[in-house]
């Protein structure tokens, strides 16, 4: 019911930033919660953070606290995920994800994905 896009990904070094965007199909947007999950070579996909359809809820992985933000702009049907002191082991293909129905403040559940955007950090 909803088609995801991501953008924003690429390479640069430790220290430095990022802003990921994900743009999402449709008219009832504010209808979704929403993520960012990551995946690196060798391990399993993880939570980085989700943010509640209004916006006012955010919850982060303890491993990107105080690093990165998350936030939504229902008007424009984007989420983005600025990444700041970035780390080499925040190296990971990004991906955006969108759930009509949430578990809990993970996005456990059945969810929409993107396709994924690649973020490499340099040391």
């Amino acid at each position: 019911q909803v088609q995801l896009v991501e953008s924003g990904g690429g390479l640069v070094q430790a220290g430095g930033s990022l802003r990921l965007s994900c743009l999402a199909s449709g008219r009832t947007f504010s209808n979704y919660a929403m993520g960012w999950f990551r995946q690196a070579p060798g391990k399993e996909r993880e939570f980085v953070s989700t943010i509640n359809r209004s916006g006012g809820s955010t919850y982060y992985a303890d491993s990107v606290k105080g690093r990165f933000t998350i936030s939504r702009d229902n008007a424009k049907n984007l989420v983005y995920l600025q990444m700041n002191s970035l780390k080499p082991e925040d190296t990971a293909v990004y991906y955006c994800a969108a759930a009509r129905y949430t578990e809990d403040n993970r996005l456990t559940g059945s969810k929409y994905w993107g396709q994924g955007t690649q973020v490499t950090v340099s040391s």
